[in-house]
């Protein structure tokens, strides 16, 4: 009988890639406990409080969900022929959160270089799409939509133009399917100021290091008018076709203002030299500012300015010391009451999921529960452009919803239904295998000394969500 080194080496390549899947995918069809697969509907969930957003709650309505969209909500709606009815006694529905942003799908584990896609090598790299870099299967993702956030921003990060980002469905099998149609340029503004406690410059370094980036950005972006110029006249009918120049080929869209420029930036120095910059290149209608962890120092010129604004992360530290330990949480109720147009963000790679609790701070913080449901629904989905698919339960948008059973800016309360482009998607994720497979392992199994051995008879609060399905 011959050996399967003997087979391995004689099956030619291709054949033996399509083996190889074959038996992997005999393998998991057959393995036990396999996840289950989203479901279609129609479906009617009826007997629902429904938190729509824009036209304020339902105390007992029903939503039906067809193919991809909601197509009635209301107290007065009929169950259609066909639909799967799905009573939920009073629970919420709520649309799904946006995180307006994340590096989320772009990193797996942040110590291991191969499986950080997030950053590309060079300073000017914006023709970089997040979307081609987009793990469908990244762990991280089942483990934040579990928690009712259905959409966020993956943006890119290093360098002064980084990429581009994209917003995205937390499901789908390709970043395609993924992909919410909306994108922006990334900016990183220079920093004029020290970066952290950790950075020792001399305060004359630190002039020269800001004065040569800023020359950089004039540079580039001078080079990125001037290559807009000539490829307009070029498709106008002019002889002279633009230098291949990828990064410039990038930044036109954005000269042009055919596509938004996203600009991250943080301290209130820098964010007043943000504005400046964007006025004098004409783009204040253009542009988002992202991040803005002192934005709420400088609020009444951001709300004059009238640039929309992706706040976060909320769950941090002060950016001086001189600062209360509060001011992060505090930043966006200081900034909304000034004027401005804002949406929350978190920021994060892995935890994402904790966008609600992000919001929650916020809330307490001043920016008030209404305002902070909106900041992360309706809101990031008007400054981006989305509004008439997300963010907000109404007739023909998107079926992108949850359902819970209380506030979800509080830790205790349990998602019981998630909702993504009208898919019933399970709220199994790699924590809620962990916590069924401990909480039933094997009795028989000796622990180590002074440990209780045995199968737990106690159940965790809420149980697991999965059970739901």
């Amino acid at each position: 009988m011959r050996s399967l080194a003997h087979f391995f080496s004689r099956t030619p390549p291709l054949l033996l890639v399509v083996a190889l899947l074959f038996i992997a995918g005999e393998a998991q069809a057959q393995a036990p406990g396999a996840v289950a697969q989203p479901q279609r509907g129609p479906f009617a969930l009826t007997d629902a409080r429904i938190q729509t957003i824009t036209n304020g709650v339902i105390e007992n309505g029903t939503v039906v969900i067809k193919e991809d969209r909601i197509t009635a909500v209301g107290e007065n709606v009929s169950v259609p022929s066909g639909a799967q009815t799905i009573s939920l006694n009073g629970s919420t529905v709520y649309p799904g959160m946006i995180d307006a942003g994340t590096r989320l799908g772009l990193v797996e584990i942040g110590s291991l270089s191969e499986t950080r896609d997030y950053s590309e090598e060079g300073e000017i790299t914006p023709q970089m799409q997040a979307l081609t870099a987009i793990n469908p299967s990244s762990v991280s993702i089942p483990i934040t939509r579990v928690n009712g956030v259905t959409t966020v921003i993956s943006e890119p990060t290093g360098g002064l133009f980084p990429g581009t980002a994209a917003l995205i469905d937390l499901f789908g099998y390709t970043p395609r399917q993924m992909h919410r149609e909306f994108e922006a340029a990334v900016l990183d503004f220079p920093a004029t100021g020290r970066r952290g406690w950790w950075d020792d410059r001399s305060q004359e370094q630190i002039e020269k290091e800001a004065k040569k980036a800023i020359e950089k950005l004039n540079n580039t972006w001078e080079q990125a008018v001037e290559y807009a110029r000539i490829d307009s006249a070029y498709e106008a009918g002019s002889d002279r076709r633009p230098d291949y120049a990828p990064a410039l080929q990038a930044l036109a869209p954005v000269v042009r203002e055919q596509t938004r420029l996203m600009i991250r930036v943080n301290r209130a120095k820098d964010i007043k030299k943000a504005l400046e910059w964007t006025e004098k290149q004409g783009q204040t209608d253009n542009v988002i500012f992202s991040g803005l962890s002192e934005g709420w120092r400088v609020a009444d010129q951001l709300a004059e300015a009238g640039i929309p604004c992706l706040v976060g992360p909320v769950l941090s530290t002060p950016t001086r010391d001189s600062d209360r330990y509060d001011k992060p949480y505090a930043n966006a109720g200081l900034m909304h009451d000034a004027g401005v147009n804002l949406a929350i963000r978190t920021g994060e790679a892995e935890n994402v999921r904790n966008l609600p609790y992000h919001a929650g701070f916020a809330a307490t913080y001043g920016l008030g529960r209404v305002d902070a449901l909106r900041a992360v629904t309706i809101a990031p989905s008007r400054i981006l452009g989305v509004s008439d698919e997300i963010g907000s339960i109404e007739e023909g948008k998107i079926a992108n919803l949850f359902v819970a059973d209380g506030d979800p800016f509080k830790t205790s309360t349990d998602i019981e239904h998630l909702f993504i482009e009208g898919r019933k998607v399970p709220l199994v994720n790699r924590q809620t295998r962990l916590y069924r497979e401990y909480l039933n392992r094997d009795p028989g199994l000796q622990g180590a000394p002074g440990e209780q051995v045995g199968r737990d008879t106690g159940q965790m609060s809420g149980g697991d969500p999965a059970d739901t399905n």
